[in-house]
């Protein structure tokens, strides 16, 4: 009877151990005040089923914001994220939810400053010589003057929310190349894109360093999974409505950017 009583007895202790497990960690839940902040790759414009309050801005609930306020259940929890943001609408517009007991923050930022939007309207639209000069000038914008901005933007949370826990999010590689898409833009194209966003990620990474808060570098987790990649797409290639092309869809969020965001918490 001693071995059977042993196991029982082990059993037990291992149950205590994961109630109190649990226990702890809803209660650490319980005690962040989250903010969310950022573009549309924060507010989830590209994963359907977007609030009502949020108009414009588009604020899904599958963004990974409100996945993670869903499985986390934060006693306080505020998103500002908006479609077509840029550093300077967060500055003036997406810090009032901010004060000294914000104890999470995340966001998304940098990729409108540097004119994602007009240079895949360009990539899309028009010539191979004229997309690869869009992409130099976005790359240049993104090395010369974003890190300024940036700058401006996470010093300003730091003192809006000295407390807080800052996890900034980059952007993923659009496209699979060579992929699987006979039609649409050339290789030659998709790769200048894709080069564009890592010149953007290496520059928000050394800026966020230097801020003391945490990056998310989200181009691996995307791997297999972008614009002509045979397997599930988490991104949405030229679609109606036109804002949301070029942005993750539900699978997206869930699967690429929610882990990240996690994993950074």
């Amino acid at each position: 009877m001693r071995p059977v009583r042993a196991v029982l007895v082990a059993a037990t202790a291992a149950a205590l151990s994961v109630a109190t497990l649990a226990a702890a960690t809803e209660a650490q839940a319980a005690g962040v005040r989250y903010a969310a902040l950022g573009d549309s790759y924060s507010a989830g414009v590209g994963a359907g089923s977007y609030t009502s309050e949020s108009g414009s801005c588009k604020r899904s609930t599958n963004s990974y914001p409100y996945l993670w306020k869903a499985a986390h259940a934060p006693s306080a929890f505020a998103d500002t994220a908006c479609s077509g943001a840029r550093t300077g609408d967060v500055l003036s517009g997406q810090l009032g939810v901010l004060d000294s007991a914000t104890t999470l923050v995340s966001i998304t930022i940098g990729g409108n400053d540097a004119g994602f939007a007009s240079t895949m309207q360009t990539c899309v639209l028009e010539s191979e010589s004229s997309c690869l000069s869009a992409v130099a000038a976005a790359k240049s914008y993104a090395t010369n003057t974003l890190p300024g901005k940036l700058d401006q933007v996470y010093s300003a949370i730091k003192s809006k929310a000295p407390n807080a826990h800052v996890v900034v999010l980059g952007y993923p590689h659009l496209y699979k190349v060579p992929g699987s898409c006979i039609f649409g833009i050339s290789d030659t194209k998709r790769t200048a894109i894709n080069s564009a966003a890592d010149v953007l990620d290496d520059v928000i990474s050394k800026r966020v360093a230097n801020a003391g808060f945490t990056y998310q570098d989200v181009r691996s987790i995307f791997t297999g999974h972008e614009i002509c990649a045979s397997g599930t797409r988490w991104l949405n290639s030229t679609t109606l409505p036109v804002d949301e092309s070029y942005h993750p869809n539900a699978a997206g969020q869930s699967g690429g950017y929610l882990p990240a965001f996690s994993a950074g918490v």
